[in-house]
């Protein structure tokens, strides 16, 4: 077996079911076809996983299981993965404008992005690979990640709001916008950049080695070449909360845990409750998610006093206990806390009972041109609705203390498809099925 096409035995993960086996391979019209009838790199291969178990092709063009090289996430299943599966180190996150009303075209792109996704999930090449195929055409696979381990990636795919309003006529589905699918209210404070805004779709590649994800968004990109743009992308690193009972809350920028009663990945009455959409049927077992990019202002952070820090979060700096607890999980006594802190005015209790599930990271981008770094935490949100969710919270942090050291610049809201079931399913099939050619 050649070296591209070794893949890795996939890891059961809690927010997925069991996929059902994929169908026998039928076989793949050669490299040179597919040139001839215009569709150069995008022989995509078979569906990746099937059962938690990684496939290979042979030398007769049939899949059977391959060796482990550890590290895969399963990428079939009822909700999509990078949701509540473990967090992983490294965020390579993309926004994309569609550039075509086309629909037979967009639901091909979908297609061609849910075999290219499974593979790359899987650790395997885009299609024939990086190499080996017709000298005189661009390889369907980059090569960047050419003998990389799988590094627990993850693919999520999201649908905006725009792609409904700019394009869902010519698409066919500007009604089946779901109501909860809002566009966000302009927050006080609020800074956004246009540019790093928005978007018609999104992927949130996720992974431990950067390299990993990086490689699965510009093959992406690269399948989408003459359909979707980049809008705006961003990198992230350093996890900011977790999903994984037990471990160690992660700290942010500004040296606080953060997310310390996140929801965990096998919390599912939680997850039922606050992040898996129920209706429309095209959206059961999806999500919502919300992204803003915040800057922090942590050179003026870096000179404030530590009792000040503490009182700004609602929490002690070295243990994360709550004020007046001595345990980071022991429960906030919010009264304790000064009434603008930001753990108090967040907190569940202060909202009705409003929950999101965090996956947030860090980011660092360069100065902004006056000698200070520009960072921050690049938060993502997900949630059965944003209307309940996202915004009473971020309304209730109107008068929060941390507002004086942070900043929101950029902003996007997007509907999470449930989870790709089967290799003859796709990303996004629910919302075409039963409106048009193409379904």
């Amino acid at each position: 077996m050649s070296e591209k096409h070794e893949e890795a035995a996939a890891v059961t993960e809690p927010d997925q079911e069991p996929a059902a086996a994929p169908p026998p391979a039928s076989p793949s019209p050669s490299r040179r076809a597919l040139l001839t009838v215009g569709g150069a790199g995008l022989a995509l291969g078979a569906a990746a996983a099937g059962g938690g178990v990684a496939l290979s092709r042979t030398g007769d063009d049939t899949l059977q299981p391959a060796a482990d090289t550890g590290g895969a996430v399963p990428f079939h299943g009822a909700h999509q993965a990078g949701i509540a599966t473990p967090v992983q180190d490294r965020l390579h996150f993309a926004a994309f404008d569609v550039k075509t009303d086309d629909r037979e075209e967009f639901v091909q792109l979908l297609k061609d992005w849910t075999r290219a996704a499974a593979l790359m999930c899987a650790g395997r090449p885009v299609g024939d690979g990086a190499y080996g195929g017709l000298p005189e055409a661009p390889p369907d696979d980059t090569g960047e990640a050419l003998g990389l381990r799988p590094s627990r990636l993850t693919l999520t795919l999201g649908l905006g709001p725009s792609l409904f309003e700019k394009h869902g006529k010519a698409l066919g589905i500007a009604d089946r916008r779901p109501e909860a699918l809002v566009d966000l209210p302009r927050f006080p404070g609020d800074n956004l950049d246009a540019a790093r805004s928005g978007g018609d779709l999104c992927v949130q590649a996720c992974a431990d080695d950067p390299q990993v994800a990086v490689h699965a968004i510009r093959n992406l990109a690269r399948i989408g070449f003459g359909k979707v743009a980049v809008r705006w992308s961003q990198l992230g690193f350093g996890k900011t909360s977790s999903t994984t009972p037990g471990a160690q809350t992660p700290r942010n920028l500004f040296g606080f845990k953060d997310g310390t009663r996140n929801i965990a990945g096998t919390e599912t009455d939680r997850l039922d409750r606050h992040v898996w959409v129920g209706d429309p049927t095209w959206m059961e077992g999806g999500s919502y998610l919300v992204a803003r990019r915040i800057r922090m202002n942590i050179e003026t952070w870096d000179r404030t006093s530590l009792q000040e820090q503490e009182d700004v979060f609602g929490r002690d700096k070295k243990a994360g206990a709550p004020v007046g607890k001595a345990k980071e999980h022991d429960p906030p006594f919010l009264k304790a806390m000064k009434p603008d802190a930001h753990v108090r005015l967040a907190h569940p209790d202060s909202n009705h009972g409003a929950t999101i599930l965090r996956r947030g990271y860090s980011f660092t981008d360069g100065t902004d041109g006056l000698g200070r770094l520009d960072a921050g935490l690049f938060f993502l949100a997900y949630q059965k609705d944003v209307r309940t969710g996202f915004v009473p919270v971020q309304r209730s942090l109107a008068t929060d203390a941390l507002n004086e050291y942070t900043q929101h610049v950029g902003s996007a809201v997007f509907a999470i498809p449930p989870g790709v079931r089967d290799g003859k399913d796709w990303w996004g099939r629910g919302l075409f099925e039963g409106t048009g050619e193409g379904a």
